[in-house]
This record gives structure tokens, sequence and C-alpha cells, in this order.
């Protein structure tokens, strides 16, 4: 019953919640396994962190993913799932949960990648073995998205003082390019401009009616596909066409042609008024299709 229950409500969470549980339970239950059966969190940590040398990558590729899911301490974790929480609710209220998806995941890879190419590109730190792990590029990518795609929407901080996203997300880059001379942690905030850059990239490109997720999209759907079971093949028999299937078809078709039409139109009109421009019967249309879909 209780697996049930825990079952429910995480099927209930939206993407960024799911992300957030999951990164908390590899975080606590590491060291759990470490406090209590003396499970060497180094040695476990060693086959999911990226790597700074490239060599070392070509051994365990999948590291340019799961290095994300760990973190190195509470403060780490906190404040990355902080961020991804509020980031969140506001990019879901304005896309579905495959595009949040996309975003994440390809600043997670940029991200990692910039980290790689650092290393091994810049003379100072080529004889340096740091690896990377860490949320940071993907939840630097979510906010750095909202950020390019809705720059004048007004968000209150502290309960105090209204600011426009694109002060928040200038402001964040501007920390990482100072630290990387004066605060250290050099691949991390090479890790974290990475994730800008693509969030940045991204949303500018999808402004312009470019989705360039797209491709990532139907790669993961693909790779999902290969471990759903194959559906049995029913018996042949004989089916006669109704008349009015086209027909219905048709209509279906109409209908979500109308929808994506109005989303358009409320998507643009928050480009270039911000989101509170938007009536309430807009906003709750605008919520409902993201649940939706």
């Amino acid at each position: 019953m209780a697996n049930g229950g825990l079952q429910y409500y995480f099927a209930r969470l939206n993407i960024a919640e799911k992300l957030i549980v999951i990164n908390l339970a590899i975080f606590i239950g590491t060291g759990l396994a470490s406090a209590l059966f003396g499970v060497s969190i180094d040695a476990v940590l060693y086959w999911f962190e990226l790597p700074s040398d490239f060599f070392s990558f070509l051994g365990k590729p999948w590291s340019l993913v799961t290095y994300s899911f760990f973190h190195s301490g509470i403060g780490h974790i906190f404040w990355n799932m902080l961020v991804l929480y509020f980031t969140g609710r506001i990019f879901l209220n304005l896309f579905n949960s495959q595009r949040f998806i996309n975003v994440y995941f390809l600043g997670v890879i940029l991200g990692g990648l910039f980290f790689l190419l650092g290393y091994n590109i810049f003379p100072t730190l080529l004889n340096s073995n740091i690896p990377l792990i860490g949320a940071s590029a993907g939840v630097t990518a979510v906010l750095i998205f909202i950020c390019a795609y809705i720059p004048n929407q007004e968000v209150r901080l502290f309960g105090l003082l209204n600011v426009k996203l694109w002060y928040i997300g200038a402001f964040v880059v501007l920390v990482d390019l100072i630290q990387i001379p004066y605060g250290g942690n050099i691949g991390g905030r090479l890790a974290h401009l990475g994730g800008a850059f693509l969030g940045y990239f991204y949303a500018r490109q999808l402004l312009n009616g470019k989705d360039i997720g797209a491709g990532f999209s139907n790669m993961l759907t693909a790779i999902g596909s290969l471990f759903k079971p194959g559906k049995r093949k029913a018996p042949l028999k004989t089916v006669h066409r109704r008349k009015n299937a086209k027909k219905s078809k048709s209509g279906l078709d109409y209908n979500k042609e109308t929808r994506q039409k109005k989303i358009d139109a409320i998507l643009d009109k928050i480009s270039k008024s911000g989101y509170e421009s938007l009536s309430k019967e807009e906003k709750d249309f605008l919520f409902k299709a993201g649940k939706e879909d």
C-alpha cells in the first residue's frame, strides 16, 4: 500500500518536481549507504561523475548525463533544487514536459562539453584532474531559457522587489564570468556557461519558430520504444470502413490546429508584453494546455 501511495504521488508531480525527488533520493541514498554500510562515495561517484580527462570520458560516455544527478554537499543540492523548483513552475506554465526535458538535459550535455573542452584546451587547466558533478548546468539552462523567452516578465524577489527576468539572467552569467578568474571552481563555471548558452540559444530559436530540441525528443522517443514490450499482433479480421471516419479525423485535426494556433498567439503575446499581460482566461487556457501535453 505504501509503495502504491508513493508511486501515485510521484506520478502526480510535474517533471521538474520529479527531477528534484530523484536528485534528493540519490543524494540521501548514497549518504546512507556510506554512513550505514561503509560504501565509499568516491567509488560510486567514479562511475557517474564526468572526468576532465577526455580519454577517461571515452571509457564512460554515459557520465555526460549521469554527473548531473550527484552533488557534493547539502548546500550544493539545496540551491540547485530550489532554483529548479521555481524556474520549473514558470517554464511549465508556458510549455509541456517534453520541452522542459529538452532544455534541461541539452543544458546538462552542453555544460558537460564546455567543461571537457575547457580542461583539454586551456593551458592552465590541462594538468588538472577535477571531475564534474551537479545539476547546475541543466538548472542554468532552464533559468536562462525563461529569461530569454520572456525577458520583460517581472518576478518578485524575497517578497520585496520586482525584477525583470533578463536582469536575473544577466546577473547569473556575469557572476560566473567573474568567478572564473577570482572565485575558483573553474570547471563548474564553464559548465554553467554551457548551460546558459544552450538556454539562451534554444529560447531565441524558438521565438523564431524553430525548435532545436525536436531531434533530441525524437531520439528519446526512439530509445524509450526499445524498452516497451512489443504488442502482440491481433488475428486478421474483416473490417468495414465507416463512412464518417474521414470526417471525424478531419474534425480532430482541425481542433488540434485551432488549439495550437491559440497557444502560439498567447506565446507571442507573452514574448512581446510579458506574462502579466495575459487575461485570466488566457492564463487558464495556457495552464490547461501545458497539463494536457
